[in-house]
C-alpha cells in the first residue's frame, strides 16, 4: 500500500501569470543599476557619516541592545570561520536573491511579480535612506573598537580607502539590504512552497544577520529598520483576497474557461463519482 502524502504535490506553474521575460529582464537589470548608481551618488558626506555613526551607537547603548563585538568575537576564534563569514557577506548577498527571483518566475509565476515589486519598493527605500542618512559602519567607527575582518582575514568587497573607493559606497550601512533581501526571499519562499522543511529558509536572514554584525559591517539597527521598512512593502503589496499563498493550484471545473474535471479520489464510490453508463441511481435518491 502505498504511503499516504502529508504535503500537496507540486503542481506545474500556471505559465499565464508569468510576465514576458525579455522584459523582466531589462526591468530588474535597470532597477538594480539604478541602484548601483544612486549609492554611488551618496558618496562623499564623510563628516556627517561619522558623525551619525556616534549618534546610532549611542542609541544601541541607551536601547541596551548587545554590542556588535560580542558576535564578533565568537567569529575571531576560528580564522576559518571569520573567512567563511567574509565570504559569505561578500559572495551569498546577490546571488541568491537572483537565484529566488529566477526560480519563483519559473515555477511560482502566481509569487513572481509581488516578490519582485517588494523587493524594489524595499530597495527604493534603502536608496533614499542611504542619501539622507549616510552613515559609517561599525568597522571604521574608532569607539566600537571592532576589527575589519575583510581587510584583515579576506575576502572584502571593500577598498582600504572608503572615502575613494569607486566600486561602493561604504557611508551606506543604514539599513543593511543583505538582510533585508534574506528576509524577503526566506519569507517569498515559505510562501510560495508547502515542504514542511520550509521554515529553514529562516535560516538564512538568521546566517546574514550574524554575519553582517560579526563581521563589523552593520549595526543592529540597520536590521531593525530594514525589517520595518520590508514590513511596510509586504503590506503595501499584500496580494489580492483569495490569491494564491502556497504553489499553484489546479483550475476549477468553468473557471477562465477550463472545463477539465477534478480527479475522483481513490476512495470514492461509483455513486460518489456521478451517473455513468453502468450505474444506477441508489433508491430515494432525490433526482
Amino acid at each position: 500500500m502505498e504511503p499516504a502524502r502529508t504535503e500537496p504535490a507540486d503542481q506545474e506553474p500556471d505559465i499565464r501569470a508569468r510576465p514576458p521575460l525579455v522584459r523582466e529582464f531589462l526591468l530588474v537589470a535597470g532597477l538594480f543599476l539604478a541602484y548601483k548608481f544612486g549609492r554611488r551618488a551618496a558618496n562623499g558626506h564623510v563628516e556627517q557619516a561619522f558623525h551619525n555613526a556616534g549618534n546610532v551607537w549611542d542609541l544601541e547603548r541607551a536601547l541596551r541592545l548587545p554590542g556588535e563585538g560580542a558576535v564578533q568575537g565568537l567569529l575571531l576564534h576560528s580564522e576559518t570561520l571569520i573567512h567563511a563569514a567574509n565570504t559569505y557577506y561578500a559572495a551569498v548577498h546577490f546571488p541568491a536573491t537572483a537565484l529566488f527571483l529566477i526560480w519563483l518566475y519559473w515555477r511560482r509565476p502566481g509569487h513572481y511579480v509581488r516578490s519582485r515589486r517588494v523587493l524594489a519598493a524595499l530597495t527604493a527605500a534603502a536608496l533614499a535612506l542611504h542619501l539622507l542618512f549616510p552613515l559609517a559602519p561599525p568597522r571604521m567607527l574608532p569607539a566600537a573598537g571592532l576589527v575589519d575582518t575583510g581587510q584583515v582575514y579576506g575576502p572584502t568587497v571593500y577598498g582600504q580607502t572608503p572615502a575613494t573607493d569607486t566600486m561602493a559606497n561604504q557611508f551606506a550601512a543604514m539599513p543593511s539590504l543583505h538582510v533585508g533581501w534574506a528576509v524577503m526571499v526566506a519569507v517569498g519562499l515559505i510562501a510560495a512552497t508547502r515542504s514542511r522543511w520550509r521554515l529553514l529558509w529562516l535560516l538564512h536572514p538568521a546566517i546574514t544577520l550574524l554575519v553582517v554584525v560579526g563581521t563589523a559591517n552593520h549595526y543592529w539597527l540597520d536590521a531593525v529598520v530594514v525589517v520595518a521598512l520590508l514590513a511596510v512593502a509586504l503590506a503595501a503589496f499584500r496580494p489580492p483576497r483569495g490569491a494564491l499563498t502556497g504553489p499553484e493550484q489546479p483550475s476549477r471545473p468553468g473557471a477562465w474557461g477550463n472545463t477539465a474535471p477534478f480527479p475522483v479520489p481513490a476512495y470514492a464510490t461509483a455513486a460518489d463519482a456521478g451517473p455513468g453508463p453502468h450505474t444506477r441511481p441508489r433508491a430515494g435518491a432525490v433526482r
